[in-house]
């Protein structure tokens, strides 16, 4: 298969009314493009179906629609006005698990831990489970029950951005007050302002880059146990595995690489390059850089510690691009 992995066929299945109550995410403006952009990153999402009282949430329907969604109307069957759409969902997914084999994953839209049998259950007959809900609305039950989790992230309002926005403006305001030159001078007051933000941000950046303690778990046991170079992808995978939820952009990394990149400055692993693709190794790993070695290794590794990170790191490929984590 020319060394590429094989593409999964995806099943998507949406508790609507879960993920649009009580969790900040408005039904009418509801956008499956981020969640499902990842899920096209990791296979074909080749069957795609949402349940609820669509009398309830009739101003979702068109944009699901757009996205090839098949909407199952489930009306209340109570009269507290509970339907049965979770039970359909999960007669629905056992039905396509055990008549579609080719169908590998299996995704669920919703947070209630209801559906942990569910997800046990598909794992059970060989299936890859992907949760998908809003952070603060999820069990921590079905979280720990799935093989990995997405998070929906509600879209902030225009006016919470704006008084966001208005109050980040009025407290970086009051700073030139205290220096030398607030107060008179426009071209004084907009540099006290940049000289007051600039700090501000890049300790705002400080705060939110961190690595995770299950990165460096997962780095030292792989590394411990290895009797060579280590693809990144295994170890984004077994972290995966142990914290499905786990995303490198919640503690400030845009990609994985970087997360690494933070760990090898930790002196934790070391990268280095066979060939064309990028493998880890143990920091007191005798491996060489590159198989050519000779007088120019120790010149090399230097150069290589003292690249320009973005640089190095686009030739460095990405876990989820690699594997599909």
């Amino acid at each position: 298969m020319n060394g590429r992995t094989e593409e999964h066929r995806i099943a998507l299945f949406i508790d609507f009314e879960n993920l649009v109550t009580n969790t900040g995410i408005n039904s009418a403006s509801f956008d499956l493009q981020p969640s499902l952009d990842r899920l096209l990153e990791k296979g074909k999402v080749v069957y795609r179906r949402a349940y609820c009282d669509w009398s309830r949430f009739a101003e979702a329907k068109i944009r699901l629609h757009e996205f090839g969604v098949e909407l199952l109307d489930v009306p209340p069957s109570t009269r507290a006005g509970k339907n049965g759409a979770d039970m359909r969902l999960v007669i629905d997914a056992l039905e396509l698990c055990y008549a579609r084999e080719s169908i590998d994953t299996f995704v669920i839209g919703s947070g209630d831990s209801d559906f942990c049998p569910l997800a046990y259950k598909l794992r059970e007959n060989g299936r890859t489970v992907i949760g998908l809900a809003v952070k603060e609305s999820t069990s921590p039950l079905f979280v720990k029950a799935c093989d990995e989790f997405i998070y929906l992230r509600p879209r902030q309002s225009r006016s919470e951005k704006g008084d966001k926005d208005k109050g980040r403006q009025s407290v970086v305001a009051e700073e030139p007050g205290h220096g030398k030159r607030g107060g008179r001078h426009a071209r004084g007051e907009r540099g006290g302002k940049a000289e007051a933000a600039q700090p501000a941000q890049a300790a705002k950046g400080q705060a939110r880059t961190e690595v995770p303690d299950i990165a460096r778990e997962v780095v030292q046991s792989m590394l411990a146990r290895a009797t060579g170079a280590v693809n990144p992808s295994l170890i984004k995978e077994a972290i995966v595995r142990k914290e499905p939820d786990f995303d490198e952009r919640e503690h400030g990394f845009s990609t994985f690489a970087r997360l690494l990149a933070a760990l090898e400055q930790e002196g934790l692993l070391r990268r280095i390059q066979q060939g064309r693709q990028w493998y880890v190794v143990a920091a007191d790993s005798d491996l060489a850089a590159a198989p050519s070695g000779g007088h120019g290794e120790g010149k090399g590794k230097k150069r290589q510690a003292h690249v320009e990170e973005d640089e190095e790191l686009e030739s460095y490929p990405d876990p989820d691009e690699d594997e599909g984590v």
